[in-house]
């Protein structure tokens, strides 16, 4: 039985919040040495991946709100099947680069459907 629609964007922005609160100011060569927060940073990226694409899946309609899902879901991909390939240089890019914008998305969709509430609230 699929989970609301509000269910997966919470998840998402959750744990994209929690990326952005590990890594904070911290530049790359200490992100790089750091493989404890470098797993734990690719683990709420799987999770994020995880939860657009089963939103897509049981809301189809969620495509022309986020049409960079196809490069979430492959990076999510990426780090599940080809662990051992995977460039901290990218994550890290993925975490400054293009992790604000998709969570600010999420925001405006979570307020569209009426759902605005502090994050910590179940």
């Amino acid at each position: 039985m699929p989970r609301e629609l509000g269910t997966y964007l919470w998840d998402i922005l959750q744990a994209g919040r929690e990326v952005l609160t590990f890594v904070g100011e911290m530049d790359f060569p200490s992100f790089a040495q750091d493989p404890l927060l470098r797993a734990a940073v690719e683990r709420k990226l799987e999770i994020i991946g995880e939860a657009l694409a089963q939103a897509l899946k049981h809301f189809p309609d969620l495509r022309e709100s986020f049409p960079e899902a196809p490069k979430v879901i492959a990076m999510r991909n990426r780090l599940i099947h080809a662990y051992a390939q995977v460039d901290p240089a990218v994550v890290y890019g993925v975490v400054r680069g293009h992790l604000p914008k998709l969570l600010v998305k999420v925001e405006a969709k979570l307020q569209g459907l009426g759902e605005a509430r502090d994050i910590d609230t179940p």
